[in-house]
């Protein structure tokens, strides 16, 4: 029997909003996406013409569509707040960007409401159901490490490059915490579950960033960059285990990511959780044997390992359709924020802060049996 698929309506006609809809219509059949709307309705018109679905005249517009299950949003951070309970206000399921909003108190008050409504609510980055990381769950669930011990990840971005093309880097919760560390945090805690407390020390040393690319518009101009550009961090998980984050985007372009998980029995090294795919290694404990083994790749049987965006829509849509509560829940998301609203926190004060929120972690995807989207059920 086919399964009724879900009825989209899309909020925002960004850059993102490019991959999102053609992997919403092109690879998810549980979606059918009806349309878009956007402060501009210009961009709206041009990308629903670009993708060949309704573009709608306002949000209002869209949430009075009786036909909408679900709505997608993909607008600036600030920006999420309202459209969020202004979408489950008018009866609409949710799948977010991220940050989920720009505060952890208004994403529980929001989570709160869905509950109440008997709604889903969901949130980016859906990059932890992606093939790479959905291997190094199955393997750390399956004791291949062992007991987990520590972890460590760092990760650098040049801003003098990036903020003359990505404006929002420079707007309010557009620093580095807010915007590139969510992919870092909802790895971890999707692997090892909730965080219990924090230790920062929070960055922001040049308050005007050089254009150095030449093909900008400004090339060659100061701009104003005044939001936290460096992020160390230690971690104290409830699990007792601890470990430490660093985010600098004062250096480099081309990011050189680092992400371990030390454990009894070996270690795993993970590829950049900004992607979906990417290779996952194990270095085992060969302290024991004669011969030495070197680190290997992981077998990987999961499906996303590509650009995958518009996956966590397409599991929440599985969720509704099933009963069950969706892996990229809200839950999770507003923990993740907790967890950055108490870095910058604790830069400020430098003291530990406690993170009072949990979640139940979420569960692995299913290997695909009869087709990729087959492993969301």
């Amino acid at each position: 029997m086919a399964i009724q698929p879900i009825r989209v309506g899309v909020v925002g006609s960004g850059m993102i909003s490019g991959i999102y809809l053609k992997n919403m219509i092109q690879r998810f059949d549980i979606l059918e996406v009806a349309g878009l709307c956007s402060a501009h309705y210009d961009r709206a018109r041009r990308r629903a013409e670009e993708f060949g679905v309704k573009a709608y005249e306002s949000l209002d517009a869209l949430l009075a569509d009786g036909s909408i299950d679900l709505v997608v949003n993909l607008t600036p951070a600030p920006e999420h707040e309202g459209i969020l309970r202004r979408a489950l206000m008018a009866g609409k399921h949710v799948y977010t960007e991220k940050t989920m909003t720009t505060s952890h108190e208004s994403a529980q008050a929001l989570r709160a409401l869905a509950a109440e409504k008997g709604l889903c609510l969901g949130s980016a980055p859906d990059t932890f159901l992606g093939a790479a990381l959905q291997t190094a769950r199955r393997a750390i669930d399956d004791g291949v490490i062992g007991e987990v011990t520590s972890f460590a990840f760092a990760a650098n971005r040049d801003n003098n490059f990036l903020t003359p093309f990505f404006r929002f880097l420079n707007l309010p919760f557009g620093g580095v915490a807010y915007d590139y560390a969510p992919y870092y945090f909802t790895a971890l805690c999707s692997l090892l579950g909730p965080v219990r407390k924090v230790a920062a020390s929070v960055r922001a040393p040049y308050p005007k960033h050089r254009d150095i690319n030449p093909q900008s518009a400004t090339f060659g101009q100061d701009m104003d960059t005044p939001n936290e550009s460096e992020i160390s961090a230690v971690l104290t998980l409830e699990s007792g285990v601890s470990g430490t984050a660093h985010i600098n985007c004062d250096s480099v372009i081309e990011d050189q990511h680092y992400f371990a998980i030390f454990g009894t029995k070996g270690i795993l090294y993970l590829p950049d959780p900004n992607g979906f795919g990417g290779e996952v290694r194990l270095q085992p404990n060969w302290a024991h044997d004669k011969d030495p083994a070197p680190a290997r790749a992981l077998e990987c049987p999961f499906a996303f390992g590509e650009n995958s965006r518009g996956l966590g829509p397409a599991e929440l849509a599985w969720s509704i359709r099933a009963g069950r509560k969706p892996r990229a829940d809200a839950a999770m998301a507003a923990h993740v924020l907790e967890v950055i609203d108490g870095i910058i926190a604790s830069g400020e004060t430098e003291q530990f802060v406690e993170i009072r929120s949990a979640f139940n972690r979420p569960a692995p995807l299913n290997l695909p049996a009869d087709g990729e989207e087959s492993s969301l059920r």
